[in-house]
Order: C-alpha cells, then sequence, then structure tokens
C-alpha cells in the first residue's frame, strides 16, 4: 500500500490500514497457518490499500475450535440480559466510531458517503439495537401433554429453546458491515458463537467490528474472523463437522455449492440469495413517487443489490413518462469515488464485474433491446460503469432472465386488463426476493401483493426494510429468514421436557 493511494482520511484508518491483516481467533489476531495472503483494492480506484491473511482449513479448524470452547465455556454463563448488554454496547461503540468506519466502508466497497454513513451511524446500530431487546424474550411453551397416559398434576411438560451452537456464516462484499451485523446480531442474541468468513474483496470492517465486539465484552471465542477465498476457506467452513449451522448471503450457484458441503453432518442451513425483484407501475400511481422510487429501487447500491429493482413493469398508459423520467434522474447522478461527499453512485466492485454488467448491456442491445440511457463505462480510474436503462425488453431475453447484479434497469410494458399477465411475468424469473407495487387502488395493490411470489412485496415504495420485519427469499432467492422474531429461529433449537413423579 502506497498512502497516495488512499485519498484523505483519518489517521485511524491510515493506521489500521497499514496493519498486516491476519484473522481474529480465540480473541487475538494470528496469520494464516500457511502463510498465504492476498489483496485488497480499492474499487473507485483500481488501486491496493490494504493485504489481508488468506486462511484454508487449518485456519477454520482453529476458528471453529476457539468457538466452542467458548459456547460450552463463559459465553454459556452469561445470562440473557447480559447478553442484550453486550449487544447495546456494540451499538455504541459502532457510533463512537463512525468515521473509522465509514472510511474503511468506502475504500473496501465504493460506497457514496452519504449511505456509508446511513449504514454506520444508523442502521447497523439500530439492527443491534433491535437484537439486545431480543435475549431476555426468547422463551418456551408449557404443554398439557398427558405422556404414559399420565393424569393432570402428575407430569409438566415444556419446551426449552437454545442456542443452537457454532454459527458459520459466510458474507458478500455487497454491504460488508450491514451484512456481517446480521450474522452477528442474532448468534449473539441467542447465545451462539460465530465463525465468520467476510467476501475476500471487502474484510476490512468485518476485522474492526470483531475488535469492536471484544471491546464491548464479548467473550473471546465467541466473534472469530477468517479471511480468505470461497474455495478454500467457505468450502472449508460449510463442510466443517464442528459447525452446527451456517448462515450465508450470497449468489444462488454459490448456496447450492453451501447446501452440498453442509450434508456432511446435516448441519442446519440459512440462504438469503439472488433476486430480480419486480417494480410494478399501475396507470394511476403518483408518478412523483414512482420515478425516484424506480431510480432508487434499481440504482441503489448501483445495483449490486439483491433486492435491486431491476425489472420495471409500466402500464403503457404511462410508460414513457415513467421512463423518461427515471432516465433523467439516472443521467443526473453523479459518478465518482465515495469518499468524494458530492458522489451519488460509486464503482462495481472489480473490473471482472463491470465485464459482466457490460456483457448483459451488450447482450441486450443484439436482442432487439434500445438503450435509453448508459450503457458504458466512463473514462478513467477505477470500476465504474454508467446506470443504464434497457426498454423495449421482453421476458426471454438475457439481461430480464437473469441477475446482473449491476446498475441495468430493464423495462416492459403492459396493458389494460392484463393484471393476470403482469403477476405472470413478474413470476417468470426462478428468483423471488423482493418486489414492489405502485397503485392508489388497494383493491388492485393487495391483489398484486397476493399475486407476486417473493419473500418481501412492498406497496408504493421498495425495499421496505425494518429490523422488526421478517426478510428472506422464495423459490431459489434463499431459505429461511432474517430480521425480526423470524430471525432468531435459524439461530435456535427447540427441547421437549416432560418431568413426573
Amino acid at each position: 500500500m502506497t498512502i497516495d493511494a488512499v485519498p484523505a482520511v483519518s489517521k485511524a484508518t491510515l493506521d489500521f490500514l497499514a496493519r498486516q491483516h491476519g484473522h481474529f481467533i480465540a480473541g487475538r489476531w494470528v496469520p494464516s497457518k500457511s502463510g498465504a495472503m492476498f489483496g485488497i483494492d480499492n474499487p473507485a480506484t483500481g488501486q491496493r490499500i490494504g493485504e489481508c491473511a488468506a486462511g484454508d482449513a487449518a485456519d477454520i479448524d482453529a476458528a471453529v475450535k476457539a468457538a466452542r470452547a467458548a459456547f460450552e465455556g463463559p459465553w454459556s454463563r452469561f445470562t440473557a440480559a447480559q447478553r442484550g448488554a453486550v449487544l447495546w454496547k456494540i451499538a455504541e461503540l459502532v457510533q463512537q466510531n463512525f468515521q473509522q468506519l465509514v472510511e474503511l466502508e468506502i475504500l473496501d466497497n465504493g460506497l457514496p458517503t452519504p449511505l456509508a454513513q446511513y449504514v454506520c451511524g444508523a442502521f447497523v446500530p439500530e439492527f443491534f439495537r433491535y437484537y439486545a431487546g431480543w435475549p431476555t424474550k426468547i422463551e418456551g411453551s408449557t404443554i398439557p401433554a398427558s405422556p404414559g397416559g399420565k393424569l393432570p398434576g402428575q407430569a409438566l411438560s415444556f419446551t426449552l429453546r437454545e442456542p443452537i451452537g457454532v454459527v458459520g456464516a459466510i458474507t458478500p462484499w455487497n454491504s460488508p458491515l450491514p451484512m456481517v451485523m446480521l450474522k452477528i446480531g442474532p448468534a449473539l442474541a441467542t447465545g451462539c458463537t460465530v465463525v465468520i468468513k467476510p467476501a475476500e474483496l471487502t474484510p476490512l470492517t468485518a476485522m474492526r467490528l470483531a475488535e469492536i465486539c471484544q471491546e464491548a465484552g464479548v467473550p473471546d471465542g465467541v466473534v472469530n474472523i477468517v479471511n480468505g477465498y470461497g474455495e478454500t476457506a467457505g468450502a472449508a467452513l460449510a463442510a466443517h463437522p464442528g459447525v452446527d449451522k451456517i448462515a450465508f448471503t450470497g449468489s444462488t450457484e454459490v448456496g447450492k455449492l453451501i447446501l452440498k458441503a453442509a450434508a456432511g453432518n446435516l448441519k442446519k442451513v440459512t440462504l438469503e440469495l439472488g433476486g430480480k425483484s419486480p417494480v410494478v407501475v399501475f396507470p394511476d400511481a403518483d408518478l412523483d413517487q414512482v420515478i425516484p422510487g424506480a431510480a432508487r429501487a434499481c440504482f441503489f447500491l448501483q445495483g449490486q443489490n439483491c433486492m435491486a429493482g431491476t425489472r420495471l413493469f409500466v402500464h403503457h398508459k404511462v410508460h414513457d413518462r415513467v421512463v423518461e423520467g427515471v432516465a433523467a434522474a439516472a443521467r443526473a447522478m453523479k459518478i465518482g469515488p465515495g469518499l468524494d461527499p458530492r458522489s451519488e453512485f460509486g464503482p462495481l466492485i472489480s473490473a471482472e464485474a463491470r465485464e459482466r454488467v457490460a456483457g448483459f448491456v451488450d447482450a441486450g442491445r443484439r436482442e432487439g433491446g434500445e438503450v435509453v440511457c448508459g450503457g458504458r463505462a466512463p473514462e478513467g480510474p477505477g470500476w465504474f460503469y454508467e446506470p443504464t436503462i434497457l426498454s423495449r425488453m421482453t421476458g426471454d431475453m438475457t439481461p430480464v432472465k437473469n441477475e446482473i447484479f449491476g446498475p441495468v434497469l430493464c423495462v416492459q410494458s403492459f396493458g389494460d386488463d392484463e393484471l393476470e399477465k403482469v403477476a405472470r411475468d413478474a413470476n417468470s424469473t426462478i428468483y423471488g426476493l423482493s418486489g414492489s407495487v405502485w397503485t392508489r387502488d388497494i383493491g388492485t395493490a393487495m391483489q398484486m401483493v397476493r399475486k407476486i411470489d417473493s419473500g418481501q412485496v412492498s406497496v408504493n415504495m421498495h425495499a421496505a426494510i425494518d429490523p422488526a420485519m421478517p426478510f428472506g427469499g422464495n423459490k431459489q432467492s434463499g431459505w429461511g429468514r432474517e430480521f425480526g422474531k423470524e430471525g432468531l429461529e435459524p439461530y435456535l433449537k427447540t427441547k421437549g421436557v416432560t418431568v413426573t413423579w
């Protein structure tokens, strides 16, 4: 790393970047057993900003053993109230380290400054505080059972809700700090321990959050970080017989590999996978809401977002006005490095990601789509690609069927009395993660909510996220739910107990 490869940031951030980053195992930073390293690059410049240990099966094994020892040892003696207090303290420390976390998240991922500030100052602390309220509310039930013919008053049957054990968490690069938080929060709330394999492209804030957890009073070995590649460290974590559950967020393709790897000891698995979310606009919708809403739905995080509303279905009566309005919003977005406070639209994560996006846009052109705006990479350093709109699209076109994971909006139109057809078209991909409906007619809205096969559907907004609302996918968008009470269930197991006398 050279200092001039990094824009003006705080001394705390520069000091953190200058470290020889290792794995966080049993409360200590340790190098890889193999000595292997990999580079960390700034996607806004393409320049190297750090190096990190590249773990493999040996490092995963050490971390799992540390997590097991902590689960059976000091962590098991924390009361529910003490776990809640620790989670609340983590939220406070995240806010106290706000500036450093913002800078690391931007350098690692390329987020625009306002978004990174929201993530580190509001979103992540809010979720930690939500989970802090749950430990004292996890409870079993008493059941009026009569085992073995026992009469009332001769037996007591009840259930215990217990932590599932050691959790292996594999997180993606598109929103690094929130994704790690969404694994740590429920794990600690339920009394589990965790081994996290962050995305190799964005490990910085995961490592810093591990230190914050330790400072908040989390015992050594409860939160462990092993950095490395998916095919080595990630695969070893998914297959490890000492792991009781895998929590994975990433692509559908990798999710299927996780399932196969987890079969060895039949560990529990939750998967939050890909999406190709529909945004359906009816002619009576408030276009002053629709146009900025549709632009945000697709271009938030440069489209590198599993919830992204990348398929826009617009009634023909308002089609041209909506497309022109969203295109104007896209053209007006200031593209640039996240550390420039004027930037609204950052880089893609890598050169490979940009090539993938460009390939889908080229396929759309070849198959008859019209490029309304964007469709190219700006000149200069970094891995930027313009927000792009493809119109005249049909459901059989390559960019419509596949998750692009980039800033490409595919527009289709529908006509009067085609509610059933637009619902079928909305459900025509293998995905079912999110979606939105835009109309002032509550009847139309609720019909579409019922018909769209997604884990989440919002009306007159897209991707309505709240800590208390369950979130997850249908079809090949995943298994299980995160957020809310349902998000705790995969980290718990039920034990039925009967006492007789």
